[in-house]
């Protein structure tokens, strides 16, 4: 476990330019190891305003991305051409953009007549398992950056507050009756979002704020799930100066420019 590092930019523009170029240092860093970076990705506004930055730098082209696996935190158990859709958004963004192997996209079923939530939870865990190896030591792969954004309520990934998925002890698990639209998703586990070397928060937004402070000052992980990812080996909190503005002065420090 990782004692969190805040780094806060002066807005979400520079932000997202931010959190790109970290990436591509990331992966190219990964790569040269001789190792496939393992990259989960989130949905939202600051998280489209990411993958739109790393499709328009420059410095893309240092990363081979036929050689990046993509996994995802969580989605809306909705149609797969539903604009809900994290794996859509990403795909708009992103994934069109750039020369990756289908092979290593690894998007959560979609909702398809009378698909059962429950299977489909089941079938993504099945996907994680057959991608660990024996260096793992687990049931999902270690992945290298875990990247999260954070609700007003403090949930992460469809880990809502006082919600039962908090305590499943399986990889994947189908969300029923969230309190923010649609309400059936699919999500991993508070287990699977700490199998990460990096956990990335990227959040964005005054209305953000308290559950930043709230997340950073020791809250409970029931009642606020943000606390509880964290990285094996770092745990970052990259934010703006929005979200950033409830928090104790000398907890956080600004970022790159």
């Amino acid at each position: 476990m990782s004692e969190p590092t805040v780094l806060v930019h002066h807005n979400a523009d520079v932000l997202a330019e931010a959190v790109s170029a970290r990436l591509i240092t990331t992966f190219v860093d990964v790569q040269s190891s001789g190792r496939v970076p393992r990259w989960v990705l989130t949905g939202g506004s600051i998280a489209e305003r990411i993958h739109r930055a790393v499709a328009a730098s420059e410095a893309r082209h240092a990363v081979d991305w036929s050689r990046v696996e993509f996994w995802w935190g969580d989605e809306r158990f909705v149609a797969a051409d539903d604009p809900d859709r994290n794996e859509g958004q990403a795909r708009k963004a992103l994934l069109d953009a750039l020369p990756v192997d289908p092979a290593r996209v690894h998007p959560i079923p979609a909702a398809a007549g009378d698909a059962d939530p429950d299977a489909a939870a089941a079938a993504y865990a099945e996907e994680l398992a057959r991608a660990t190896s024996p260096e793992d030591h687990g049931v999902v792969p270690v992945f290298d950056v875990l990247m999260l954004g954070v609700g007003p309520d403090g949930h992460v990934a469809s880990l809502f507050p006082e919600r039962p998925a908090l305590y499943d002890d399986r990889s994947v698990v189908a969300v029923r009756g969230a309190p923010k639209p649609p309400p059936v998703r699919i999500s991993l586990t508070m287990t699977s979002l700490r199998a990460a070397r990096e956990v990335w928060f990227v959040v964005s937004g005054e209305d953000k704020a308290q559950a930043v402070r709230n997340a950073l000052s020791g809250a409970g992980i029931v009642q606020v799930p943000a606390a509880g990812p964290t990285g094996r080996s770092r745990t970052l909190w990259l934010l703006d100066k929005g979200a950033a503005s409830q928090l104790p002065s000398g907890l956080a420090r600004m970022g790159s420019p």
